[in-house]
């Protein structure tokens, strides 16, 4: 094999999972091809949590210092009671999280998180991003990979030793070689919107008192986290009930009655957000099987959302991709000489932390949702757990730090 395809990373998908995966083999001296579908970047969704664990890696990519300037550092992630609006439970993030955890908790709209990561990689020249570039095949050898991809009509072909399928939960690269694994939607939908500081839904978030923190407010039918963007100029509103299942897409039309309906029964301020902050977009959520693999011995291996898409209620989706695609550098750039072992290590190291953050997520989603005595239960509960403790609970998480590798060169 060529120097060139020996030290070359063919990516499929420019979203967070991929761009980070650029950056950080890019840091490590491998030449890299981008390839994403999609026409033009466009930042999917909207608000995004950053917890330590995924910043202090932002942090070493040189990403960091240009995303601070449109992020914002919240007080406290904040759990209350949706009727009521009486605070439940506060982890102190600000200061306190960075003396903890030595990395900032950050919340962002993630079109500046896109922004930051593309202003990185416009400084590594060792990095090359089509656009408009549809991945068509891909032959694996023994020691290389070759994708077939189309772009403006026209059949490149890109060459290396590792293919990355960093496009999502209804990867494409998936579908490649063993990696069979089928998304199914989970019974959720989430709606979103993005509603400016100043206007007559933004001031009643504020009022509800999510102006500085990540608020989370929680309802048997329905729970709703907002919290600030755009350098406090935004507020992002995410509420998640149960739905039938929608287009598949990052988007699609569901009834705005199904979120009102949720609704019903919370304090008046937060109820007539389902009206004043509309229009909403319902995203279905869908998750991947994370029984099925992410990797081959042929070189190829699926990160993010594409290997293991779980729901969102742990905010931990985005921080999963960046620390996949870190550790995934890590791993084969200490052992070059056999890039097939050094995939399977790193699943084999990945898969407990991604199934302990999924299961972290499912008694998020059931403790918020919980009715009657279950409620009075949770209530109690957080009521005894200090500050303190709340913070202790999550060092595991955002503590995380990635592991040590043995050089095999």
């Amino acid at each position: 094999m060529d120097d060139t395809r020996s030290r070359q990373v063919v990516i499929a998908g420019a979203g967070v999972a991929g761009l980070t995966a650029a950056l950080a083999f890019s840091e490590r001296g491998y030449l890299v091809r981008l390839f994403e579908q999609a026409p033009r970047l466009e930042a999917a969704g909207a608000g995004i949590q950053l917890s330590p664990n995924a910043t202090r890696i932002l942090r070493q990519l040189g990403v960091l210092d240009r995303l601070l300037p449109a992020a914002v550092r919240p007080e406290a992630v904040v759990l209350k009671d949706a009727a009521t609006l009486r605070e439940l439970a506060r982890v102190p993030l600000g200061e306190a999280a960075e003396r903890r955890w030595q990395a900032p908790y950050l919340v962002a709209h993630r079109a500046d998180l896109q922004d930051a990561l593309m202003a990185r990689l416009a400084e590594q020249p060792d990095i090359s991003l089509a656009t408009g570039a549809r991945v068509r095949g891909v032959a694996a050898g023994p020691r290389h990979t070759t994708a077939t991809v189309e772009i403006a009509g026209k059949t490149v072909e890109a060459d290396g030793f590792l293919l990355i399928g960093a496009d999502g939960v209804w990867s494409a690269i998936r579908a490649f070689g063993s990696l069979q694994a089928k998304s199914r939607f989970s019974g959720e939908l989430a709606w979103r919107a993005t509603i400016s500081a100043d206007s007559v839904a933004g001031e009643a978030v504020a009022a509800v008192g999510a102006a500085n923190c990540v608020t989370t407010f929680l309802h048997p039918g329905f729970h709703l986290v907002a919290y600030p963007v755009s350098n406090g100029t935004a507020f992002n509103l995410a509420a998640f009930t149960r739905g039938e299942i929608i287009a598949e897409g990052w988007s699609g039309h569901a009834d705005p009655n199904i979120l009102a309906g949720a609704m019903r029964g919370t304090a008046a301020a937060l109820a007539r957000l389902a009206e004043d902050a509309g229009p909403w977009t319902a995203w279905p959520i869908h998750t991947v099987d994370q029984g099925q693999p992410w990797t081959t011995p042929a070189g190829i291996a699926l990160i993010g959302d594409a290997a293991h898409a779980m729901t969102p209620f742990a905010a931990q989706g985005a921080a999963m991709a960046i620390e996949d695609a870190a550790t995934l550098a890590g791993f084969v750039a200490a052992s070059p000489a056999d890039p097939g072992s050094a995939l399977a290590a790193w699943e084999k190291v990945r898969r407990p932390r991604i199934a302990k953050v999924a299961r972290r997520g499912a008694v998020n989603r059931f403790a918020w949702h919980a009715a009657g005595p279950m409620a009075v239960a949770r209530n109690l509960f957080l009521k005894l757990r200090s500050p303190e403790k709340l913070a202790a609970d999550l060092d595991w998480l955002y503590g995380w730090r990635p592991p040590e590798i043995v050089d095999r060169r």
